[in-house]
This record gives structure tokens, sequence and C-alpha cells, in this order.
């Protein structure tokens, strides 16, 4: 988000000051960037979403038009395999209604009943829960999330972004904006604006200009393994359970895939999952051996006999109000010239593109001028205002 925001601002014609982005740990090997699954999709139950996701295909798919530098198109491996969403009986209607949603949007998704999906994924056991699907036939997919944060940071200091190494940890008022940061070396950076871009570091940063985020750490794991079986043309597949796959290449062992599992109601009750501690971030394989392999291997036969391979636990910035994300002004709860950037749940480098320009867009010129992020806004805590989002992955 930093690194977009530093591109999109330095790109717009109306911008004419300096960026400095501060990093914590540059070569960013405990960012959510570079630990997720790395993946976009049109399949969200709110408008604002889907809207957000078709501006970032769009972006992907024309990356070199945006990102070159001296000649040179970042790869980051784009695949459009699409999204496959698995619902039972009862929450088939929830489909149906965000298919409407999705589709008035203008997303290509297609519902899938059990004959469709059987046509389709010969290798997909629908069992007796699954009584309708949700494809995403284009639009949807998978990627290089690190290609991704190379390629905006290597734009944006192309285009003059200055990045220096530190840890932002105090602010410095002069009534109600904030003037400068303080960081951890006690050297100063003044700031016209702040935006916090911190990840799972964000509600740290924003107290110390004196806002209380609904923003926490939350450990999410990552697996990985090798099947021979066949499973031609796989989407990223989230099936009844929570559980989800994907493909990830080719190896000696057969075809690689990831997985995980989505938070579940107990998982989150009390907001027990929140996790500061980096220092935790080892891999609990008893989630895997007990709830992701039986899942899959219920749902999809090939995957009985697999060979388990690398896994890791990366942080997602959760939002504890609705999972979703906090974009824009911090005011008049904070300081007037403090935006946040925040709480992504997940969905942070799909969403990196629409939200970098829309945060461009109120520096450069005070308000959102190509898409309406206003239905993300802090604003709507003090309202009492959920933008809840149903398909959490």
């Amino acid at each position: 988000m930093g690194s977009s925001l530093a591109y999109h601002l330095l790109a717009h014609p109306g911008f004419s000051g300096r960026v400095v982005v501060v990093e914590k740990d540059p070569t960013y090997a405990r960012s959510a960037s570079a630990l997720s699954a790395a993946s976009i999709r049109q399949q969200f139950s709110t408008a604002v979403n889907v809207r957000i996701s078709l501006h970032g295909i769009r972006f992907l798919r024309a990356l070199g038009e945006h990102l070159s530098v001296d000649g040179e198109t970042p790869d980051i491996g784009l695949k459009e395999g699409g999204y496959l969403y698995l619902a039972t009986a009862a929450g088939a209607d929830v489909l149906r209604e965000n298919h409407a949603l999705q589709t008035a949007e203008g997303a290509d998704v297609a519902l899938l009943d059990r004959g469709a999906l059987a046509a389709r994924f010969p290798w997909l056991n629908p069992g007796e829960d699954v009584a309708l699907g949700s494809l995403g036939l284009s639009g949807e997919g998978w990627f290089d999330g690190w290609g991704l944060l190379q390629a905006f940071r290597r734009k944006a200091k192309a285009l003059g972004a200055q990045y220096v190494t530190g840890e932002v940890r105090d602010v410095v008022h002069d009534g109600s904006r904030i003037t400068a940061v303080v960081l951890a070396d006690g050297s100063r950076i003044a700031c016209g604006t702040l935006a916090n871009c911190a990840g799972a570091g964000a509600r740290a940063l924003a107290a110390t200009a004196g806002v209380e985020l609904p923003v926490f750490a939350r450990r999410r794991y990552v697996f990985t393994f090798a099947c021979k079986g066949d499973v031609p043309n796989c989407p990223l597949l989230i099936d009844t359970s929570g559980v989800y796959v994907r493909p990830e290449g080719e190896g000696a062992e057969g075809r690689r895939f990831i997985c995980g599992v989505s938070p579940n109601a107990a998982e989150d009750e009390g907001l027990a999952w929140r996790d500061e501690d980096a220092a935790t971030q080892a891999v609990d394989w008893s989630y895997f051996e007990e709830r992701i392999w039986p899942a899959l291997a219920a749902r999809v036969p090939a995957f009985e006999a697999i060979r388990p391979g690398a896994a890791w636990a990366g942080p997602y910035d959760m939002c504890a109000l609705d999972q979703n994300a906090l974009v824009g002004p911090a005011a008049p709860q904070g300081p007037e010239n403090f935006l946040l950037c925040n709480g992504f749940s997940g969905h942070g480098l799909q969403q990196s593109p629409a939200v970098g320009r829309g945060l461009a867009e109120l520096i450069a010129q005070g308000r959102y001028t190509t898409l309406d992020l206003s239905d993300l806004a802090f604003a709507r805590l003090a309202e009492g205002r959920r933008v809840v989002e149903r398909n959490i992955i």
C-alpha cells in the first residue's frame, strides 16, 4: 500500500511535492505482501470491493503501461484461473445475491448447479452438501505478490520517492495537524500529510497520533503440497468448510498447490485471534493435518494422496469492525492531515492499485475523482456504520 501510494502520488499531474516512505524492514521478510497467497477476485458481497478489484485486474493486465522502468516490464505471472465458491443449500441464496451484485457491477461470474459443476470439473466431488457453485470466468486468479510489491517500489523510486529504513515512534503536532514524524533513532522527517500504511503495525502507529484503530494482527497459515493425480483447470477453490486451494505450478513430484482456511466464528470469538508477537509466527502443522487436508481429500479425491511441502505463517491486518479496510482521513477523530490505509483483512494486494490511486487523489485534489472509496471511510466507526463483507477467505 505504501509503495502503491508513493507511485500513484508521484505519477499524479496535480502533485508537485516529495514522497518519503519509511520502512521498518526493507527486506519485507515478514510483510503480508511477501507471505500472502497473492490472488485477486471480483466475488465480493459489497459493491465498493467489487469495483476496487475490477480496477485492480485492469491495472495488473496492463502492468507494463504503469510500472515499466527504463523499458523493462515487470512480470508478476498473472494467471486468470478463476475462483470457485461452493455453497450448501443453506448458503446458495447468498451466492445468488452476491452474483446479482457482482454482475450488475460488470464482473464476469457464473453460477453452476451440481450438474454443471460435475461436467466442468470431473475431479470434483460435490458430495451431498454442495448445492451451487459460483465461478469467476475471467478477471480472477493469482499472481506473484512479491513481484507486484517490488514493481511498485521500483517505479516509485524511479519517479523520485525516497525510501528510509526506520520505524516511526512518535509524531509532532501543531494544533490539529501533524508536522513531523520521529523515528526510533531520534531523527525527524517533516510532513505535510502522513499516511498510515503500516499493515499489521497500523494500530501502534495510529496510537502515536491519538487514534484508536480497530485493526489487529492475525496469524494466517499457508501450506503447500504436491499431487500426482489429475486435477486439470483447477481454479482457486473455496470449499463449504472454508478451506481453499489453488495451483502453484509443476514440480518433479507432480502438480504443486497451496492451501489454507478461512477464519471461522469460533476462532474470532472475543477477538482471540489478536496476535501482536512476531515470535509466534511458527506454523502449527496440526492445522493442516486435522482441518485442511481432510476437507480437501473429501472434496477432491485426487488430494487423498499428496506429498506435503513447505508452509509459512504471515500476518493479516484484520479490521475488527467489519473485516473491511479503513481508508481516508482520520479526522475528525484524529489529525486533519493523517490518512489511514489499514485493515484490509487479506485483500490488500489486490486492492492496492485502486486504494493507492484513491489516496493520491485525496492528497493532490482533495477528493476522490475516479473511484469513490468513501464507503470505507474511518468515519463509519463514529457513525456506527458497518460495511459487512460476507466473502472472507
